[in-house]
């Protein structure tokens, strides 16, 4: 198992590579230079985020997967910008009123995961129809609060710093995006709670017959990738300065694709956070090269989908079989 995930890290090393040398050679030496790697860094977050909340409920098996995550996102980015502006006066308080924009959102995802989780570990609903579910009443709920429209934040120093600075190089959201992967593989790797998760996406009458509570490790699972959404959703106003309710529509498609390329398994009990990060990476610079070079963002849509097609199915074909010789009785 080691040496599989070894070669699946360093295939998706590979790839960022090749793909950056494409891009280098296709769009230009500019695509290379400090401002658009840096650009490309900030935008990585959002869509690792919501990659990283997937990976969770497909490590822990049962077709768990969460459909709801950028809807979720998008709520809580409204949701606490107009609750933060009752609460705080942006003018007088932008550092003030910019946590407690952030601790608000992280307290709107904390509620929509705590609502997945339990439809999920309690009534017992298919991961893939209660997210779905949960999808269309946050959509729902922001659609309401603005009448369809886009909300704009206005410039608040603190966040756009936040979304569009770089220290040392390296942007805020970029390196905060990094420590939360971190933080994620350790607790996979070296706590109870990530074992038994393993152990549950791999082998659940194994998990039960351990005496592994499964409510309560699907409760936390889906907790945690509500405030994982959370997060990308701070993520998406900083870096816009606004919040909309449809705002990054194919993100669920390119989170699981993100989830699927990095290596885990739809039937769950596996995951490795790194090579969550560097498929997040290898699709954003592959994202960016499209844009350099012009090409519709309905071609990138059409493309992401191919390639999850291929990947999901290449997961059910033993290749092996296949390259063998055949056979032939001896005469």
């Amino acid at each position: 198992m080691t040496t599989r995930l070894d070669r699946q890290t360093l295939f998706l090393a590979a790839i960022n590579a090749l793909v950056l040398v494409a891009g280098a050679f296709l769009a230009g030496g500019g695509f290379l230079d400090s401002y658009n790697l840096q650009s490309m860094a900030s935008q990585v977050p959002e869509l690792g985020l919501l990659a990283l909340g997937v990976m969770l409920a497909m490590i822990s098996g049962n077709g768990g997967i969460d459909l709801s995550g950028i809807a979720l996102a998008n709520l809580a980015g409204i949701v606490a910008f107009s609750l933060a502006g009752t609460m705080v006066s942006v003018d007088e308080a932008p550092v003030l009123f910019s946590w407690t924009f952030a601790a608000l959102a992280l307290v709107i995802g904390l509620a929509g995961g705590l609502l997945n989780g339990m439809i999920i570990a309690y009534a017992r609903l298919t991961p893939l129809i209660a997210t779905l579910g949960t999808q269309l009443l946050f959509t729902g709920l922001a659609i309401y609060l603005t009448n369809g429209s886009a909300v704009s934040l206005g410039y608040i120093e603190p966040l756009d710093d936040f979304g569009n600075l770089p220290v040392l190089g390296v942007p805020l959201c970029f390196a905060l995006f990094l420590a939360i992967a971190a933080a994620i593989g350790f607790v996979l790797l070296y706590t109870r709670f990530g074992v038994q998760l393993l152990l549950l996406g791999s082998n659940a009458k194994a998990a039960r017959y351990g005496g592994i509570n499964e409510r309560r490790l699907l409760l936390i699972t889906y907790t945690l990738a509500g405030l994982l959404a959370s997060v990308a959703g701070i993520v998406i106003a900083a870096r816009n300065s606004s919040v909309k309710w449809d705002y990054g529509s194919s993100y669920v498609l390119i989170a699981i694709l993100i989830a699927v390329l990095g290596g885990v398994r739809p039937e769950g009990g596996h995951g490795k956070v790194l090579c969550v990060l560097l498929a997040s990476t290898a699709l954003q610079i592959l994202s960016s090269l499209f844009n350099f070079m012009n090409i519709s963002n309905f071609f990138r849509d059409l493309a992401w989908g191919l390639l999850l097609l291929l990947l999901l199915a290449s997961a059910r074909v033993d290749f092996t079989y296949w390259l063998k010789p055949s056979r032939r009785p001896d005469s």
